[in-house]
């Protein structure tokens, strides 16, 4: 597969966004987005998934920051919908288990073609670092619908806030990472019984 990557901006009354992707990276990150443990969690996306972010984003944070972490999520999902292709070659799925401590998540993801997420985290706090948790399931939702993926995350156990996230994260970045991969024998072909995703 050639070099799969992609840049796209987003600009509405809210949020000014571009995000750009390398899906066959080897994991560096930039981000200013003004949201320092959002950026923790991207940052082990592209640590995770080998996968080189660099996102900016600037937002109605004097609000709060609804808007922009779902817009990243959104720009970010169109950015690896035009990263991926036709997807010819490609493993299409992917799937990890990661623990940190006493947490555990699993995530398993499917390059489809058809939006959907289930979410199954059942967070301990309310907010990390003054971060409101409840963002995390607004940018996987904004992630599946454009980058128009099956994702399924759920935390299996966990106790501190911090890690429960921190493990959905590092699964993510390692799930991605395995459905992204070249698989030799599939080489030109469309890894689907429909000829297309």
């Amino acid at each position: 597969m050639s070099q799969r990557s992609a840049s796209v901006t987003r600009n509405t009354l809210e949020t000014q966004i571009t995000a750009s992707v390398n899906l066959d990276g080897t994991g560096v990150a930039k981000f200013d987005t003004g949201i320092p443990f959002l950026e923790h969690m991207l940052d082990q996306i592209a640590r995770h998934g080998l996968i080189d972010l660099d996102i900016n984003a600037k937002g109605d944070l004097h609000i709060d920051d609804h808007h922009t972490v779902e817009d990243i999520g959104i720009t970010l999902g169109q950015a690896f919908a035009q990263a991926v292709g036709d997807k010819k070659g490609m493993t299409r799925y992917g799937h990890a288990y990661v623990p940190l401590d006493e947490a555990l998540s699993r995530v398993v993801i499917d390059f489809s073609g058809r939006p959907g997420l289930v979410f199954e985290v059942p967070f301990t706090r309310a907010s990390v670092g003054g971060f409101d948790v409840d963002l995390f399931s607004e940018f996987f939702h904004g992630f599946v619908n454009h980058a128009q993926v099956t994702l399924h995350i759920d935390n299996l156990r966990g106790e501190n806030t911090h890690h429960q996230i921190e493990t959905v994260f590092k699964a993510f970045g390692r799930a991605l990472r395995m459905a992204l991969a070249a698989d030799e024998r599939m080489a030109g072909v469309t890894p689907s019984t429909k000829g297309v995703l």
